[in-house]
């Protein structure tokens, strides 16, 4: 394969003197969709955390498109086009759909593109058009997630990290924003995707990571892992289980 877009090197994350992370190794090419599965408490958030610098590394390195991010911020990160939807949302709640989804662009200057990015936001999530002039802190919980995805794209990103996109959905909720992960990445956007339903993510994805206790345990295509008895033991258990989010 060409060089990695994403290349995370032993890396390790601790909270005080809990090590929550403790030698994690993986890689993302440009194209793929690529999913993180594991138990309550693994370790999963944490990585995203530290790969989008909201964290500081303990040890090891986070390569993008061959370059250590070592030193940068978060700005920096969505500015070269790595983005993250963290778990729980947060949306701008006193601010308007329209408001917070200028405010993903925010970085960006090339006024004539935002527009066109802004209509195809809004083309993707219909919803979000129809209540553009409503506060996002007054949306359903489905709302919100298409909204902070919206808001993500109008950074333009070239990978986007998704952590948690399903959590706290009903299962259409559920059915919907998976469909647009699908649609995302159909259109050109390589995604790393941590999610708590294992079966949905490793159904959409090509490949694979299983963590577990701050570890990579195993890590495979996502055909192989939807297969494999060690991890349908642990994570799958049938179509519609799920696992909380770590």
């Amino acid at each position: 394969m060409t060089t990695a877009l994403l290349d995370v090197r032993d890396l390790k994350l601790a909270y005080g003197g809990i090590q929550a992370v403790k030698g994690v190794s993986f890689t993302v090419h440009a194209g793929e969709l690529v999913c993180l599965i594991g138990a309550n408490g693994a370790g999963k958030s944490s990585t995203l955390k530290a790969i989008t610098a909201l964290h500081p590394l303990a040890d090891g390195e986070v390569r993008w498109q061959g370059r250590s991010l070592a030193g940068q911020g978060a700005w920096d990160l969505a500015r070269q086009g790595l983005v993250m939807v963290p778990e729980g949302r947060g949306t701008l709640a006193r601010m308007s759909i329209a408001e917070n989804l200028a405010m993903g662009a925010y970085l960006r200057r090339d006024t004539a593109q935002i527009n066109a990015d802004l209509e195809r936001v809004y083309t993707l999530f219909p919803r979000l058009k129809e209540r553009r002039s409503q506060l996002a802190g007054t949306l359903s919980g489905g709302e919100q997630q298409m909204l902070v995805m919206g808001r993500a794209l109008m950074a333009r990103p070239t990978l986007l990290l998704l952590d948690e996109p399903s959590m706290g959905l009903a299962p259409q909720m559920v059915d919907a924003i998976f469909e647009l992960i699908a649609q995302i990445h159909r259109e050109g956007v390589t995604i790393l995707l941590v999610e708590q339903n294992a079966s949905r993510a490793l159904h959409l994805a090509s490949r694979g990571y299983v963590m577990d206790s701050g570890l990579i345990t195993l890590t495979g295509s996502a055909s192989t892992l939807l297969n494999d008895p060690a991890v349908q033991a642990a994570y799958l258990g049938g179509e519609d289980s799920s696992i909380r989010s770590g």
